[in-house]
C-alpha cells in the first residue's frame, strides 16, 4: 500500500472539471484508490474513480488529500495523481 498527502493548489479547489480529469487519471490504474479529506474531523475514504464520490469530499483550496493505493502500480498512481494536484489541474 502506498499512501501520500497532498495540499490541493488550485484556488477553486476540485470541483467538477478538475476532479473529472483526477477520476480519468485514477481510472488508468488497476490499483484500488481512494481519496479522502484530512481536514474533516472524521475523515472519510472515497473510491477516487467515482467523481460523484470526489466532490462529496469538498476539497477546496488548503485542504489536504490523502491519497492511497493499493495493487500492481500502486506507487504510480500515487505519485502521478499527487502530481496531478500539484499541478493545479492547469488554472
Amino acid at each position: 500500500m502506498k499512501v501520500n498527502r497532498v495540499t490541493i493548489m488550485n484556488p477553486t479547489g476540485l470541483h467538477a472539471r478538475p476532479a473529472s480529469e483526477f477520476v480519468a487519471k485514477a481510472k488508468q490504474f488497476s490499483s484500488r484508490i481512494t481519496i479522502s479529506n484530512t481536514c474533516e474531523e472524521n475523515p472519510v475514504k472515497v473510491n477516487a474513480k467515482s467523481i460523484v464520490m470526489l466532490l462529496t469530499l469538498g476539497l477546496s483550496q488548503g485542504s489536504v488529500a490523502e491519497i492511497t493505493a493499493e495493487g500492481e502500480d500502486e506507487e504510480a498512481a500515487v505519485r502521478e495523481l499527487t502530481e496531478l494536484i500539484l499541478s493545479g489541474f492547469g488554472e
